[in-house]
C-alpha cells in the first residue's frame, strides 16, 4: 500500500513513497548496465503535430497525447536512476505558430504543472524551469515557481523544463550579463573563461547533458542547448513523440552505452 502525506510548506496531499529504482538484475535483463547508463538526458520531444494529422485528429489532440509520453518517460528515467532529464517544451521560436496553438499550448502546459504536481513530489523530483519569462501568462509562471518551490528540498531526479528557451538567446543573456561585469570594472575581457560563462547560462549548476533523443526524425537541434550539448551523443528515432516509450527510451540508452565517447580525445 502506497503511504499518504502532506508537504507541510503548502499542504498537498500526496503518495509519499516513489516506485523503487531498478535493481541491476532488472537492467541486465533490459540490456543495460548501471555504469554505462547516461546521467543527463535532453530530449527534443518533436512531432506531435505530424502524428494528430496521422490520425486524422487536430494538432492539439497530438499535444495533449504527447503528455502521456512525457509522464512515462520521466518515471522510467527516475527509476533508472538518471541525475536529470530535461525536456524542450516550448521553444522560443514557438512563437511563431498560430496565436490559437500558442494559447492551446500554454494552457496545457499550466494543466500539466498543476495535476502533475503532486507525482512530481510522489517520485522525489526537483523541478525546473529554463528560459525567458517575458511572453508566460501569470498563471503559467505562477504555477512553475510553485513546483518549483515546493520541490526544491526533494532528492531524487532534476526534472528540467525548458519552456520559451532558445540557445542562442541564453547565449547572449549570459555575455551580457559579463559585459555588466566588465563594465562595471568587476573584471576584464581576459578574466572570461568557459567556466565562468556556463555560471551565467540559464543551466547554471547543471551537468552537461550526455544523451540528446529528438523524435520524428528530424536531424538538426534546433537551438537546443548548444553550449550544454558540445559533446553529447546524439540518438534519432522517426517515431513521433506522442508513440515514444520506455523501450525506446531503453533502446537509446543501449545505443549510448555502446558508443566511445572521447571527448576530442583518443582511446585504446
Amino acid at each position: 500500500m502506497t503511504a499518504t502525506g502532506t508537504s507541510p510548506s503548502m499542504g498537498f496531499a500526496v503518495r509519499t513513497s516513489a516506485d523503487p529504482p531498478y535493481d541491476d538484475e532488472q537492467l541486465v535483463a533490459w540490456g543495460l548496465v548501471r555504469e554505462r547508463l547516461p546521467q543527463h538526458i535532453a530530449i527534443i520531444m518533436d512531432g506531435n503535430g505530424r502524428w494528430a494529422k496521422s490520425q486524422g485528429l487536430l494538432r492539439i489532440e497530438g499535444h495533449r497525447r504527447g503528455v502521456s509520453s512525457v509522464r512515462a518517460v520521466i518515471e522510467e528515467c527516475s527509476r533508472l536512476g538518471l541525475q536529470q532529464l530535461t525536456l524542450y517544451c516550448f521553444s522560443s521560436e514557438n512563437w511563431k505558430r498560430p496565436e490559437s496553438e500558442q494559447r492551446l499550448l500554454m494552457q496545457l502546459l499550466e494543466q500539466y504543472l498543476v495535476e502533475e504536481r503532486s507525482e512530481i513530489l510522489r517520485q522525489n523530483l526537483r523541478f525546473s524551469v529554463i528560459g525567458r519569462r517575458d511572453g508566460l501568462s501569470d498563471d503559467v509562471l505562477r504555477e512553475m515557481d510553485l513546483s518549483t518551490s515546493v520541490s526544491a528540498e526533494n532528492t531524487g531526479m532534476r526534472l528540467c523544463l525548458a519552456v520559451n528557451y532558445g540557445s542562442r538567446s541564453e547565449i547572449v543573456d549570459a555575455v551580457r550579463s559579463l559585459a555588466i561585469d566588465v563594465a562595471a570594472g568587476q573584471m576584464g575581457p581576459d578574466d572570461i573563461t568557459e567556466e565562468m560563462l556556463a555560471s551565467r547560462l540559464y543551466t547554471a549548476g547543471m551537468p552537461d547533458p550526455d544523451l540528446v533523443i529528438r523524435t520524428a526524425g528530424e536531424m538538426r537541434l534546433s537551438n537546443y542547448l548548444l553550449w550544454q550539448i558540445s559533446y553529447a551523443e546524439l540518438w534519432v528515432t522517426s517515431r513521433c513523440w506522442p508513440e515514444f516509450d520506455i523501450d525506446d527510451l531503453r533502446r537509446a540508452c543501449r545505443d549510448y552505452a555502446a558508443r566511445d565517447r572521447r571527448f576530442g580525445g583518443l582511446t585504446g
